[in-house]
């Protein structure tokens, strides 16, 4: 008995909210697709149930009441959730199309967006991606962004996220090099090594290399012979011999399947859980939106 009375005052609502807004039982009747009748009578099943007038109603004429416009508001919230739930279900049968902007730093756009991006429209070809690569923060929403990549602390809150899988921030060298000065067993002995390390072009700020040690996180500010401005100018010096670095696994991870890095001091390793995709909320239902969404969380 309870979910039919529950039922019945739901279909009121929707029944109120429309009429109130279209100013007639016919209109609102054809919106959504019933009698006017079946307008008119869950309409009166909702006042009889509330103990008051909603409408003002005359031969020519439909008029909320005091009582119905301060309700009618609240009923349009519930008509709106409606509609958008019918129009999520829409969009996930659509099939993705249109151009998807996507926005990302170098380092995960090289190493992890730009080689999925041919598959994925092996997929769904009638999406054209255009792909923004940038370590300055990019304004998604002025800038007509669909979706991006971050990595660090969220500060948007007009943006909807979804976390990523994690990743590892490790020191790598070449063979050669160990080869030549050895493999360091503890990071104070970074000391002893050439270095290759990264200054942030948006601050200035050079990295501080970032280690666990016992139960504790610890940061180096190495003294490096080579700094860079430029993640992909650390794995290309590195990779050629000029010393260690610190990298991000996803971006060392296919040079260490073809030989060329060899992960170092791998037990100080710490994990980083901030890689974040965001996308605006006028981009929720998105079909191509949601069809790279369910790509990155393979990718990562």
């Amino acid at each position: 008995m309870k979910e039919q009375i529950g039922f019945e005052r739901l279909t009121g609502l929707i029944a109120f909210a429309k009429a109130g807004s279209l100013g007639s039982y016919t209109a609102a009747a054809r919106a959504l697709s019933v009698s006017p009748s079946a307008i008119s009578k869950s309409v009166q099943r909702l006042e009889q149930r509330l103990g008051v007038s909603l409408f003002m109603r005359t031969t020519r004429s439909l008029a909320l009441t005091a009582e119905g416009r301060d309700l009618h508001e609240r009923a349009l919230r519930l008509l709106r959730d409606a509609e958008e739930i019918e129009q999520v279900a829409k969009s996930a049968r659509a099939e993705p199309a249109g151009t998807l902007r996507i926005a990302t730093s170098l380092p995960i756009g090289l190493h992890v967006i730009a080689p999925a991006l041919g598959p994925f429209r092996q997929l769904h070809p009638k999406v054209t991606i255009d792909l923004r690569l940038s370590d300055h923060m990019v304004d998604l929403i002025e800038d007509g962004v669909d979706l991006a990549v971050r990595i660090g602390d969220l500060a948007d809150t007009r943006l909807l996220s979804r976390r990523l899988s994690p990743h590892r921030l490790c020191c790598y060298a070449s063979p050669a090099y160990l080869a030549e000065r050895g493999s360091p067993q503890h990071p104070d002995e970074l000391e002893a090594h050439e270095t290759v390390n990264l200054r942030y072009q948006n601050t200035g700020q050079l990295f501080r290399w970032p280690f666990h040690t016992g139960d504790r996180d610890i940061e180096i500010l190495p003294s490096s012979g080579i700094i860079v401005d430029a993640s992909e100018a650390v794995i290309a010096s590195v990779a050629a011999g000029a010393g260690i670095g610190m990298l991000t696994s996803f971006m060392a991870a296919p040079r260490v399947e073809r030989g060329e890095l060899i992960p170092v001091l791998s037990d100080f390793a710490v994990e980083r859980h901030n890689i974040t995709a965001v996308w605006p909320e006028s981009r929720r239902t998105n079909p191509a939106v949601r069809a790279f969404l369910k790509e990155l969380v393979r990718l990562f």
